[in-house]
């Protein structure tokens, strides 16, 4: 089945930056995972490069606008590589047959009468290179820009789109995976329930020089919008080229939030007065904010990716977003959450995994995959471990396929727990003392390869690098590149007798990087620690406090408050907790977590509401002498209702 995805072209009037490198990562990820599906992917990235704030960049950087934009366009470029981004086409607005084909669709769309000359009068922003509305105004103010947006009349060409509003409304309505998430799908339609103004597609070049001459007045160019777009097409060898044929019917989108109109109303509308059917899906997602505040170049947070693959490990970035942000929510990086994630999820959990099992297969078996014994009976043990799999593959498929990338990481390790306990429970140094117990060792150690194949399979397309090499060290580094996820689903993949190799840490710890001599100066606010014997508590007093483990299944904002979450949990019974946590978390995100809560609580009343327990959550001292909350989470599968001994 083919499958074409793509990310905006990025605007080169900057150079590439973590919100650019999560998108990249996500459409390559996406499409690793099609693959490993078993689709034809076509995954195309580009640069755009025309319209006024390039050739305002371009001034102020004392260059031609072509060598500004040859210069940016190579830095995007030049990322992609090191985040282990394999696009199959990299487009340039300024190519020749992107030139070509803008021109030829202006002038069709023209022929059909679609395109018309009048005069408007409106309130442009500078920074969004369009006219704004009234109802887009906050406080007089571009929302994005925060910049009172400046009258102009003058005389272009409109795209007749108020004529395409009713269809677009009926095809948004009748295929609701249109656009994802679901809010956004919502948002689309709240501004479609005005009535839609045409579109202006055209700049004169009085005003705007850079810019893809209209074919039918050379003394205006292209609205850069007009131009972006078309290079879903282009990139495919529209109108006639046997990419174009296979792969467009199969079009998804990925995109952040803040060009969301554009794709899901300019686009679609501009396809149907070609005669084209629109794209297949439109993905959207959240903004990253660095500790809690939205990047901007004027506070001087915005974080390079090349810089944070060089302090962490290419993995470890493409793990921590995926991980990281619920898609199509807002996400806080910052250099404690990754190392956080780095050494707890990726050394502890998968490297220590990885690297004691095979040691024992090299240790007990010679360094081959032992044979598993037939006719041996499995233990609940075994069972639980085959079923775990088996589930995990599929949810993992459900997620990845409907862009959930935390939860189906999150179904990942689940696993990965369960296999830690898994050799606890087992025991095979113990085992192997006991000749008589060989046979179980064999099966232990035959089941242990087998997941860790799995897994491997899984985490390809998240961690192309960190999969390899634990393909190579299992033995199956041939198989591993032409692998499909149907082999993660049969017991047995991975041969008895394959050679085990020599593998390092796959993820060594990485510590605390010193604070540059400008941040150590800050005052950091010091809290009291308790020496020893200072505030301690009996058993008696511990045991007295009933913690479980609990699953939110429901999370909302309280009414009136800034800081209160009602969250609906099982433990095992429904009871509802109200929680200090929005300052922290959004609510979507909660959902499906597993958390532990204090069971006994008195019940109490915040904001009106009932509260039958308390979420337990650290309390992080910052180096701005703020403070957040992590909430206290299972690392492995347990069920509602468990007690936390």
């Amino acid at each position: 089945m083919p499958t074409y995805v793509t990310t905006p072209i990025y605007y080169v009037n900057a150079l590439p930056h973590l919100g650019h490198a999560y998108t990249t990562i996500v459409a390559d990820t996406y499409s690793r995972f099609r693959r490993l599906c078993g689709d034809e992917v076509r995954f195309q990235t580009g640069t755009d490069e025309h319209g006024e704030k390039i050739a305002e960049a371009a001034a102020k950087a004392g260059e031609t606008p072509r060598a500004y934009v040859d210069r940016i366009a190579a830095a995007f470029r030049e990322t992609w590589p090191h985040l282990a981004i394999r696009p199959d086409y990299i487009i340039r607005t300024t190519d020749a047959d992107h030139i070509r084909t803008v021109q030829d669709i202006l002038q069709q769309v023209y022929d059909r009468d679609d395109i018309y000359f009048s005069e408007y009068s409106g309130l442009y922003c500078k920074g969004c290179e369009r006219f704004l509305t009234e109802k887009e105004l906050v406080d007089g103010k571009c929302p994005d820009h925060l910049v009172e947006p400046k009258p102009i009349t003058e005389q272009n060409y409109f795209f007749r789109m108020s004529r395409y509003q009713d269809w677009l409304i009926d095809h948004i309505r009748a295929n609701p995976d249109f656009i994802t998430p679901e809010r956004y799908r919502n948002e689309v339609l709240s501004f479609l329930s005005e009535p839609l103004e045409d579109l202006c597609i055209s700049r004169p070049t009085s005003r705007l020089t850079w810019g893809i001459p209209l074919p039918f007045d050379a003394n205006f160019v292209t609205y850069v919008w007009f131009d972006a777009l078309i290079n879903y097409l282009t990139g495919i060898g529209y109108p006639d080229g046997p990419d174009f044929t296979r792969y467009w019917a199969a079009a998804e989108h990925v995109i952040a939030k803040d060009i969301l109109k554009p794709h899901a109303i300019y686009w679609p509308t501009m396809l149907r007065a070609m005669g084209l059917e629109p794209y297949q899906r439109l993905h959207v997602h959240g903004y990253w904010n660095v500790d809690a505040t939205k990047m901007s170049k004027s506070l001087g947070n915005v974080v390079r990716p090349r810089e944070l693959v060089e302090t962490y490990g290419v993995d470890t970035v493409r793990y921590f977003v995926l991980r990281e942000m619920s898609f199509g929510l807002d996400a806080s990086f910052s250099g404690d959450a990754i190392l956080a994630r780095h050494n707890a999820d990726l050394a502890n959990d998968l490297g220590n995994l990885f690297s004691r099992s095979l040691a024992m297969i090299d240790k007990y078996e010679g360094g081959r995959v032992p044979e598993r014994p037939s006719g041996g009976t499995l233990t609940p043990d075994d069972r639980e471990l085959m079923s775990a799999m088996s589930a995990m593959v599929a949810e993992y498929r459900e997620h990845m396929d409907g862009f959930a990338f935390h939860r189906a990481l999150q179904a990942v390790w689940e696993v990965i727990g369960l296999l830690n306990r898994y050799i606890v429970a087992n025991a095979p140094w113990e085992l192997a003392k006991h000749p008589r117990q060989a046979d179980r060792l064999r099966t232990v150690l035959a089941f242990l390869a087998e997941a860790l194949w799995k897994i491997t399979l899984v985490l390809g397309p998240v961690m192309p690098e960190t999969a390899t090499r634990m393909a190579a060290a299992l033995g199956m580094g041939e198989r591993f590149a032409a692998a499909v996820i149907d082999d993660a689903v049969i017991w047995g993949s991975i041969p008895a007798g394959t050679v085990i190799g020599k593998v390092g840490p796959l993820f060594p710890r990485v510590e605390h990087k010193t604070e540059p001599a400008a941040a150590a100066k800050q005052p950091v606010k010091q809290e009291a620690v308790a020496g020893p014997g200072e505030g301690l508590i009996g058993i008696d007093q511990f045991k007295a406090v009933d913690l479980r483990v609990a699953e939110i299944v429901a999370a909302e904002k309280v009414a009136k408050s800034d800081r209160l979450l009602k969250l609906t949990v099982q433990a095992p019974e429904e009871r509802t907790i109200v929680a200090g946590l929005a300052q922290y978390y959004n609510p979507e995100a909660l959902v499906g977590q597993k958390v532990i809560i204090v069971a006994n609580l008195k019940p109490a009343k915040l904001m009106g509401i009932p509260s039958q327990g308390m979420v337990l959550a650290a309390k992080e001292q910052l180096a701005d002498g703020t403070e957040r909350l992590v909430v206290a989470t299972v690392a492995g599968p347990a069920a509602a209702g468990s007690r936390v001994a």
